[in-house]
């Protein structure tokens, strides 16, 4: 997406071919920094340290690190190595597991002298990829903004919860993917952008990414969802997805689940927008996804600008204070209308998912 007239991805290649750069999230909105990833230590804790999240970008950065780690020792072990290392960085995201083995398979069977170029290639073409794959799910997307908008005759009002924008892929994204499609189609369109506490995904990202092109949005605090919803100020609700079942149910940022039930109650369509490659066809069952819980100190500070400019971190209890900080919930298939994949849209269900991938079956 363009930045002041630039151009970016969120990942890419550095121009020496041995390095990797990355947009550090944990400075955004007030800080545009950029970050070389120099090995896969640096890409582990890029995961782990969420200088760059979402499903689809956790994959793409474990791909550039088998990559790095590969650089340093292309045998057997260290092919071994660097995969295990990577797959520990996060539980959740799915997308994590799919890029270490895809890159796997293909490095396994090569001489230890033909990997680095061969991980280089691999994951240059994963890239490319996510991109084409989130830019079909913003055309498939695009139908169904269009289809309120030609009912309604007005500016369609669309919620959406964490960030799953360009920031959370390699480009495009996946639940604002088609938002951008419907600006560059001309329908009129506003966002309702919760905040996402604990880490304010929403509020950093996701209202700096729609800030930087241009799209109306209003940001709201995570509980206002479902007074909107009872207005009749929401339209439909897009959010994206860190692992979805092959039976429908969707794990995502915490607070979605509840926006579910929201959407539910007020006859809202609730839609996930997930490229094909956050589908674990190995489980059925959303309540067994591993849930991460992350430091609570997440929870018990805030990070935000003081009126002179200096960045801080100020906390917002008591010392004495504990916290739990669960990052995902897992929303049931019967909350979901519908799910928006590269494929085109289908029911949350094992029957609506093979549909458009029947080669699963």
């Amino acid at each position: 997406m363009y930045i002041n007239g630039k151009a970016w991805r969120s990942i890419w290649l550095e121009k020496d071919g041995q390095t990797v750069g990355i947009i550090d999230q944990t400075r955004l909105p007030h800080q545009f920094k950029t970050v070389q990833l120099l090995s896969a230590d640096d890409a582990v804790t890029a995961i782990r340290d969420m200088l760059v999240r979402g499903a689809p970008l956790i994959g793409a950065t474990a791909a550039w690190g088998v990559f790095l780690g590969l650089q340093e020792d292309s045998s057997d072990k260290g092919l071994e190595t660097v995969c295990t290392k990577l797959l520990a960085a996060r539980p959740t995201a799915v997308n994590l597991r799919w890029a270490v083995e895809r890159m796997r398979s293909v490095l396994a069977i090569l001489p230890p002298k033909e990997r680095v170029a061969a991980a280089r290639s691999e994951a240059a073409a994963l890239c490319e990829e996510d991109v084409q794959l989130n830019e079909a799910i913003g055309e498939q997307g695009l139908r169904l903004i269009t289809e309120q908008y030609e009912r309604k005759k007005r500016p369609i009002n669309i919620l959406t919860h964490c960030n799953a924008g360009w920031l959370a892929t390699v480009d495009w994204g996946t639940a604002l993917a088609p938002i951008y499609k419907a600006q560059a189609a001309g329908i009129p369109l506003h966002v309702w952008v919760d905040e996402t506490r604990p880490r304010n995904q929403g509020a950093h990202l996701t209202a700096w990414e729609l800030a930087a092109a241009g799209i109306e949005h209003r940001l709201i605090a995570d509980n206002s969802g479902g007074h909107l919803m009872r207005q009749g100020r929401v339209d439909l609700c897009i959010v994206g997805s860190d692992r979805t079942t092959a039976s429908g149910d969707v794990c995502n940022k915490i607070g979605t689940y509840l926006k579910a039930l929201a959407a539910a109650d007020n006859k809202v369509p609730f839609y996930v927008a997930l490229p094909s490659s956050t589908i674990d066809w190995d489980l059925t069952d959303g309540m067994a996804i591993p849930i991460e819980e992350r430091a609570e100190e997440e929870v018990l500070f805030v990070f935000g600008q003081a009126e002179d400019g200096s960045i801080q971190k100020v906390r917002i209890a008591p010392e004495q204070t504990r916290a739990s900080n669960l990052a995902f919930d897992v929303t049931p298939a019967r909350l979901v209308t519908g799910l928006i994949t590269e494929r085109g849209v289908c029911a949350a269900s094992k029957e609506g998912l093979l549909e458009l991938f029947p080669e699963q079956g």
